[in-house]
C-alpha cells in the first residue's frame, strides 16, 4: 500500500506483499499459545484441578477462575475502544508489540505458580492480566487487516489468519502433550519432566510464552506502520480519548448506522460461537458418550476442520461478501445443532459436531472482514475496540441460557437449546443489516 492510502486508512486495490500477509498470519499462529494452551486446555485446568484442589472455604477454584476472568472482561470492555482509538494515530503495530510483550510476560510469570493452593491467587491474577493484554493486542492486530490486504483479498487474508490460529494451536498442544504431559507417574512426557510442584505444567507455560514471542516477531519487524490521519495526529489524554470516542460514535450512528447495527448483531452470534467451544467438550462426554481421553483427539480434528472452513470461506467472502458467508454459516450451525438435539451416540457427535466446527471458522473470519469493510477510513482500531467491547457486553447470555435450560429440563442435552437460541438471535439481528460493499 502507498503511504497516502495507509494514511487515509483506505484499502486500495494494490497488491499486498505476501511477506506482510504471512507475518500477520504468523502472529495468529503464535497467539494460540495463550488461547489454546494457557486459557483453555492446559494451565486453567491445572489451576482448578491441581493448584486449587485443596482450597479452603466454601468457594471452589472454578468459581474464582470464572470471577477473575469476568473482572478481566469488564476491564477489556472499558479499555478496548479507547486503546484501539489511540493506536489509530499511527501506532497500531507498536500497540500490538507492547500488549503482546505483556501477554508473554504474564505467561512466563505462570512458571512461579506451584501446585499449592496458596499460589492460586498468583495464577488467577496472571491469567486475568494475560486475558486483558491479549484482547488489547488483538484489537490492534485486527485493525492491521486492511493494511495487509486489498478489497479483492481481504476475505482470504482474514481466513488465512484464523486458519493459522487453529493450526498453530494444534501443533503446540500436541507438542507440549507429547513432550511434557503424556503418561502416568512422577515424570511425564518424552522429556521425562518431574510432576513435583507442577513442574511439567509450569514448563508448558514457559514454552507457550517463548512460542508466542517468537512468532510475534515477524509482524513487528516486517508489517509497516500506517501513518496517522492528519486529524488524529495529536495524542489525546485518557479523558479526552473517551470524549472523542462518544463524539465519534454519535457521528457514526448518524452517518452509518448499519455499522452500529452490525456490532450488536455480531455480539450475539459471536457469543453463540464461543459457547460451542466452551460447552462442546462437556456435552461430548456427558451427553454423547465420547470417552474423556478422546476429547483431545476430537479437539485436534475440530481445529483442522475449522481451519479448512475458514480458508475456503475466505474465497467465498471475496466473491459474494461476508454477509452471505455469515448467514450461511449460522444456518449451517443451526441445522447441525438441531440434529444433535435429537440424536445420541459418539458417531452422531463426530459427524454433526464436526459439522458445527466447519461453520465456526467461516463465521469468525467473515465477521472480522464485515466490520473491516464497514469501518470508516482510519478508525479500524477504534471499531475493533468496540467489537471487543460489544462482545464482552453480552458474553453472559449463552452460558446463562445453557444453565437455564439444563436446570429447567434436568438434562445436559437441553443446554444445546440455549446455544441455538443465541445463534438464531444473532442471525435475526444480522438479517436487516446492510452488507458492506464488495469489489467486483
Amino acid at each position: 500500500m502507498s503511504s497516502a492510502a495507509a494514511s487515509a486508512g483506505d484499502t486500495v486495490d494494490a497488491p499486498a506483499a505476501r511477506g506482510h500477509v504471512l507475518a500477520w498470519g504468523v502472529w495468529d499462529w503464535g497467539s494460540a499459545a495463550f488461547n489454546a494452551v494457557i486459557l483453555t486446555f492446559v494451565f486453567s485446568v491445572y489451576l482448578t484441578d491441581s493448584v486449587g484442589a485443596d482450597l479452603p472455604g466454601g468457594i471452589s477454584a472454578n468459581s474464582w477462575l470464572g470471577w477473575s476472568l469476568g473482572i478481566a472482561g469488564l476491564f477489556i470492555a472499558l479499555l478496548a475502544p479507547v486503546i484501539g482509538q489511540r493506536a489509530d494515530g499511527g501506532r497500531r503495530r507498536r500497540s500490538v508489540g507492547v500488549w503482546t510483550a505483556l501477554v508473554v510476560a504474564s505467561m512466563a510469570g505462570l512458571f512461579a505458580v506451584r501446585d499449592e493452593y496458596t499460589y492460586l491467587w498468583l495464577g488467577l491474577v496472571l491469567l486475568a492480566l494475560g486475558s486483558i493484554f491479549f484482547e488489547l493486542a488483538s484489537v490492534s492486530y485486527n485493525a492491521l487487516l486492511r493494511q495487509v490486504s486489498t478489497p479483492h483479498t481481504i476475505g482470504r487474508v482474514s481466513g488465512f489468519g484464523w486458519a493459522m490460529g487453529y493450526v498453530g494451536g494444534i501443533v503446540l498442544l500436541l507438542a507440549v502433550y507429547v513432550g511434557l504431559i503424556a503418561g502416568e507417574g512422577t515424570t511425564r512426557g518424552l522429556l521425562g519432566v518431574s510432576t513435583e510442584d507442577g513442574l511439567n505444567i509450569r514448563l508448558v507455560a514457559l514454552v507457550a510464552a517463548v512460542w508466542f514471542a517468537l512468532f510475534a516477531l515477524p509482524l513487528l519487524f516486517t508489517v509497516p506502520e500506517a501513518p496517522p490521519r492528519p486529524d488524529r495526529a495529536t495524542r489525546l489524554g485518557v479523558i479526552e480519548s473517551y470524549r472523542r470516542l462518544f463524539a465519534d460514535l454519535r457521528e457514526l450512528y448518524r452517518t452509518n448506522p448499519h455499522t452500529v447495527y452490525f456490532l450488536g448483531a455480531s455480539a450475539l452470534f459471536r457469543d453463540g460461537l464461543a459457547a460451542i467451544f466452551t460447552f462442546g467438550a462437556v456435552l461430548a462426554v456427558t451427553v454423547y458418550g465420547i470417552a474423556a481421553g478422546d476429547v483431545l483427539i476430537f479437539g485436534v480434528v475440530a481445529n483442522v476442520v475449522s481451519a479448512i472452513g475458514a480458508l475456503l470461506a475466505g474465497r467465498v467472502d471475496d466473491r459474494t461478501g461476508p454477509k452471505a458467508v455469515i448467514v450461511g454459516s449460522l444456518v449451517g450451525m443451526l441445522v447441525c445443532g438441531l440434529v444433535l438435539l435429537f440424536l445420541s451416540g459418539p458417531i452422531a457427535f463426530w459427524i454433526f459436531g464436526l459439522g458445527l466446527c466447519l461453520f465456526v471458522g467461516p463465521a469468525q473470519s467473515s465477521s472480522r472482514t464485515y466490520l473491516a469493510r464497514l469501518t470508516p477510513p482510519g478508525r479500524d482500531g477504534q471499531m475493533f475496540g468496540l467489537y471487543a467491547t460489544t462482545g464482552r457486553a453480552v458474553s453472559f447470555l449463552a452460558p446463562t441460557l445453557v444453565g437455564l435450560f439444563t436446570f429447567l429440563f434436568g438434562s445436559d442435552r437441553a443446554g444445546i437449546v440455549g446455544i441455538l437460541l443465541v445463534l438464531a438471535a444473532g442471525l435475526i439481528a444480522l438479517w436487516p443489516v446492510r452488507p458492506p460493499a464488495t469489489v467486483a
